[in-house]
């Protein structure tokens, strides 16, 4: 005769089993809160958007001598004499008012307080106290792109700063 005993099953009082759901539940909540929670803070940047890159269109779309307004992306494509580009954020560096460009007079003027700029954007009639900013553009298969998501702050304009086809 063996002397073995076999476990019996303890019965689960109603109170352990309700302990039991109710933690498993709160867990199953607070994992879900978090997962919510992380997705809210993940960047959701559509191409297209501003601070994404925004296809502005193909070279050929913008004539020499000019300036073209982006308004989803906020910025203005220039197109200087010798052919290269500007990406040129519409943010006046002064108060951060929108800087329309005015055809009639060729500069872009600010509403707020009277800044103005030249077609590349360096102050030609303070109160900024710096040329506009610029995003960071390629030339891709002829298509202009602009990242808006990289705004490129200067002090001066350079020649370096303009981006040829």
């Amino acid at each position: 005769m063996s002397n073995t005993t076999t476990p019996q099953p303890q019965n689960v009082s109603r109170r352990d089993f309700l302990k039991v759901a109710w933690a498993i539940l709160g867990g199953v909540a607070a994992l879900e809160t978090a997962g919510v929670f992380l997705a809210y803070l993940q960047p959701r940047l559509a191409e297209g958007e501003f601070g994404s890159v925004i296809t502005a269109g193909l070279v050929d779309d913008f004539p020499l001598n000019s300036v073209t307004h982006v308004p989803n992306g906020r910025f203005y494509i220039v197109r200087i004499n010798d052919g290269g580009f500007l990406a040129v954020y519409h943010r006046c560096t002064h108060l951060g008012c929108t800087v329309p460009w005015d055809s009639t007079a060729q500069k872009f003027i600010c509403p707020c307080h009277n800044s103005q700029f030249d077609q590349e954007g360096v102050v030609e009639n303070p109160p900024a106290p710096r040329p506009l900013d610029l995003f960071a553009m390629t030339i891709e298969n002829g298509e202009v792109r602009v990242d808006t998501g990289n705004i490129i702050q200067r002090q001066t304009y350079e020649t370096t700063q303009v981006v040829y086809p």
